[in-house]
């Protein structure tokens, strides 16, 4: 566990908080449709990998208020995006799942932006790149703690 007392672990996570902010700005500019926010693009991503998803469970991954994931589905709905569909078992819900041209988006975004960390990751030598490989896990499980 990282010391916050201790110099070396402070100055690491400090790194860590500051290099994770810049490369996502960096990595948000990469976007192939501007007209949508990063909020809404993160929304159709989770959509893209759990499939369907109520309104209150995206809330809950997306960490926002129920009231403004309304919002953000109301407004994907209206662009085409997302589909509203009756909960199979609770008629007062409804189900939230990805459009086909939301899954094309996304497909584009992602080479997109894979395309714009491959280059940067050209700059790295072997070694760095090694490290960076085996820290990708770690990476993924604190996005999703």
């Amino acid at each position: 566990m990282p010391d916050l007392n201790h110099g070396d672990d402070t100055a690491a996570v400090n790194s860590l908080r500051s290099a994770v902010m810049r490369l996502s700005r960096r990595l948000k500019h990469q976007r192939v449709d501007e007209s949508l926010s990063p909020t809404e693009m993160s929304v159709l991503g989770t959509l893209s990998l759990c499939g369907r998803a109520t309104p209150g469970e995206l809330a809950r991954k997306e960490h926002v208020q129920p009231p403004s994931m309304t919002r953000i589905v109301a407004l994907l709905e209206g662009k085409g995006l997302v589909r509203l569909e009756p909960h199979p078992e609770d008629r007062r819900q409804k189900v939230v799942t990805p459009t086909e041209e939301a899954e094309t988006m996304l497909e584009e975004s992602r080479r997109k932006r894979n395309a714009f960390l491959a280059t940067l990751v050209e700059g790295l030598d072997e070694d760095e790149w090694a490290k960076l490989r085996a820290a990708a896990p770690v990476l993924e499980k604190l996005a999703h703690l």
